[in-house]
Parts: structure tokens; sequence; C-alpha cells
């Protein structure tokens, strides 16, 4: 092993030492990488870093990011989800399991809406936590399926995760969107089957909403809040993802009629004022900022990796691994669940998988394939204790009855499915594949 390798490993773990002791991933990203790079070239190393500085922020690409971070905001603020809970509830509500699979529903809309998991977690945590509760649910599959639910908007489009995927794979964001389509509401599908399946192993663990309360709305008040309350969204989004999939907008020019589309969509509803108008730009540019300073920073970080012989690294790393390259995806998959413990998606993505993805291209892996696994995996981080966001936000909204270790327990079972829709990915590459060849990307 070479002297710079020994810098590349060494750069690795003053990484996680920055991370453990409390340094802002940007940050911690930044200092190990000038760092260990500096001692292994000098500063000729970074003659590069500017202009891949430059093609982050003009990346006509990433520009979608601010815009669809715009959309789904202004949607979260509008009070969108307590509409939808409350219209699909009912829709649902005659079934046992019904709340729960109203939930993993309301989930796939808000994500298509959205893509915000900690306001959908929140919203769905304070509006049916209690009353899941009350009606007999068990603390651990209450709180398992909000915390699922709420991951959903990772893999169904828009999803942010998609976007920097596009960007880190070279291929287009219409292709990453449509690969995403199938396996996303696979995954919802595998939630709700096994949601249906433990109300009927355990009659009466989850009653269906009582009738007097469902009467309380007529069939047809029902069917009038259906196409006024889930009408809008899901004709916004589709109207979205379909000129993006349909190669009839750019993603930059499909997220700003997105955004102008919710914008209005506020407006009719009576509730858009200057004060939210300034909450929405507000959060927007904060989550924004922390996204591109990331990115930037990972600049740093994959220069001075690179320039250190750590492909060479990966590479004979990934040839010790049993099994060609089914074994190398293996591991990989392995991988970022672990990190997935530690660290959140956005470092993983643009940290982690840049690292590994070109011993990935030279063994002729179909890139649109991998980054649906690598999408679904990430999910995952949302989940793991200790440090999954979910299993924060949840717990910041439960009722004082609900331990920590009860949220922890509730997401184990979800984890597990996550895991077997990843597999039936992985098993059957078609699930990916199959949208994005029908419609010619």
């Amino acid at each position: 092993m070479s002297p710079n390798e020994l810098l590349a490993i060494g750069m690795i773990a003053a990484f996680f030492v920055l991370l453990i002791i409390g340094i802002p991933v940007g940050l911690a990203l930044a200092f190990s990488a000038f760092f260990f790079g500096y001692i292994g070239f000098g500063p000729m190393l970074f003659n590069l870093l500017p202009s891949r500085i430059y093609g982050v922020v003009t990346n006509y690409t990433l520009m979608a990011i601010p815009l669809f971070v715009f959309m789904g905001v202004m949607l979260e603020k509008s009070r969108l989800a307590e509409e939808l809970i409350d219209v699909v509830g009912h829709l649902f509500g005659n079934i046992s399991g019904g709340m729960g699979v109203a939930i993993i529903f309301v989930g796939v809309l808000l994500g298509a809406a959205t893509g915000i998991v900690g306001a959908t977690i929140v919203t769905l945590g304070l509006l049916t936590l209690p009353t899941l509760l009350r009606r007999g649910y068990p603390k651990t599959i209450a709180t398992g399926m909000i915390c699922a639910s709420g991951t959903l908007g990772q893999i169904i489009p828009p999803s942010l995760v998609l976007i920097l995927l596009a960007d880190i794979l070279q291929e287009s964001v219409g292709t990453m969107f449509a690969a995403a389509m199938v396996p996303g509401l696979t995954l919802a599908a595998v939630y709700m089957i096994a949601i249906l399946a433990y109300a009927w192993w355990k009659p009466g663990s989850m009653p269906p909403i009582p009738v007097d309360e469902r009467r309380a709305l007529s069939r047809g008040a029902l069917l009038r809040k259906v196409v006024l309350v889930v009408g809008p969204p899901v004709g916004l989004v589709v109207a979205v993802l379909g000129s993006i999939i349909g190669g009839i907008a750019a993603p930059t020019e499909a997220a700003s009629m997105g955004a102008v589309g919710a914008l209005l969509f506020v407006a009719l509803s009576g509730r858009l004022t200057l004060g939210m108008l300034y909450q929405v730009a507000r959060s927007t540019l904060l989550i924004s900022a922390m996204v591109f300073f990331i990115l930037i920073c990972a600049q740093v970080f994959g220069l001075a990796f690179r320039g250190l012989g750590g492909e060479h690294l990966v590479g004979r790393m990934f040839d010790m691994v049993p099994g060609g390259v089914t074994g190398a995806l293996l591991f990989l998959m392995l991988l970022i669940f672990i990190l997935g413990f530690f660290l959140e998606w956005i470092e993983i993505t643009y940290i982690a998988l840049p690292l590994f993805l070109p011993f990935f291209m030279q063994a002729g892996v179909d890139p649109v394939w991998l980054g649906i696994l690598i999408c679904l995996n990430l999910q995952t981080s949302f989940l793991t204790p200790p440090f999954g966001w979910s299993l924060f936000f949840l717990k910041g909204v439960a009722p004082a009855g609900v331990s920590t270790m009860d949220i922890y327990k509730g997401a184990i079972p979800f984890i597990g499915l996550q895991f077997l829709a990843l597999a039936l990915v992985f098993l059957m590459p078609g699930l990916a594949t199959w949208l994005p060849t029908a419609i010619g990307w």
C-alpha cells in the first residue's frame, strides 16, 4: 500500500472523527480533505477545485432542487396533510387496519407532493397517533407506520435523492424518476399488505373507524372532498412528473411550474399570506443552502480522495470480496445500510457513493438499476436507531405514554419490509428498468 493510499484512509478516518466530536458535516469534509490532500500533494492538488465548485453552482439540473423544495414547503404549509388524512381515512376506515393503510396512502401522496420527511411525520404524528392509540392500535405498530410512511418521499418522485443520484450517475432526472415509480409504489404496497396481514392475524388489534364516525360524512360529501382535496395536489404532481418523464420539459422547467402551481393552489385555498410566504421562502433558502454547501464541500473531499489514489484502493477492496460483481453489490448495500446508522442520506450520497461507483461502472452494472437500489437502501437511514431522523421527528410530537424504545421497536419491522422491497428490485431489475425503457429513456 502506497503512502498516498494510507493518507486516503487517514482522511476517511479523520472525517468520521470530526463528525463524532460534533463538527458539521460540510466542514468535516473540507477540513479532512484539505489537510490530507495538502500533505500528499501540496496546493497543486486543488488547482481544479474552482472549476469543480463552479460546475456545482451552475449545474442546470441542480437548479431544480430549490424549486422542488419551495413546492414541497408551500404545500406542507397549506395544511394539505390534515385534509388528506381526513379524506383518505374515511375511504379506508371501514376495514381492519384501514387507518394504517390510509397513513401509508397519505405518505405516498405527500411524498409525491412535498417530499419533506420531517413535516410528514410530525403532521401524521400529531393528527393520527393519539387516535390510533385510543382505538387500540399497538404503540409499536402505530409509530412504525407513521415513521415508514414519512420516508416514502425519498423514493417517490420528485425526490431530492433521485435528483442528486441522477447527477452522480450522469443519468437524466427523467430516467431516474421513471425508474423509481414502480419500486416506490411496490414498497408502499408491501407496507399496506403487511399491515392488512397483521390486522387479519391479530383480530381486534387494528379496528376500523366506528360506524357513527364514518356516517358523519355522507358519500356525496366524501366524494366532493376527494375531488377538492386529493384532486389538485395529485393533478399538480402528475403534471410536473409527466412533463419530466414524457420529455416535454426539463426538470428545472417542470420544477418551476410546480412551484408556481403550489403557490396558486395555496392562494386559491385562501391560506396564502405574506407571513406564510416569508416562512416558505426562508425554509427553502435554509434547506437549499444546506444541500449546496455539502455538495461543494464534497467536491473537495472527492478531489483529494482521487488524487491520493483512493479509487485504486476501493477497486482492490471490492476485488477481495467473494462472489464477483454480485458479491460486490451485496457488500455495497451492506455498507450503505451500516453508514445509515450514523450518516444522513445526503452525506452518504455525495461522500460514499462517488468513491465506489467507478468500480461498478467499469464492471458494466446498469447505473439506473444501481441508483434505485441505492435509493431504496438510503431510506433505511431514516429508520435505523439510534440516529434515524424519522424516529427523532416522531418522538418530538408523540404523547407522553409513547417511549423512545416503543418507536425503535416499531421501526424494526418496517426496516425488514424495506429490505424485502430492496430484494425484489435486486432479483427483478425490470421493476426499475421497465418503465424508462417503455417510454424510450
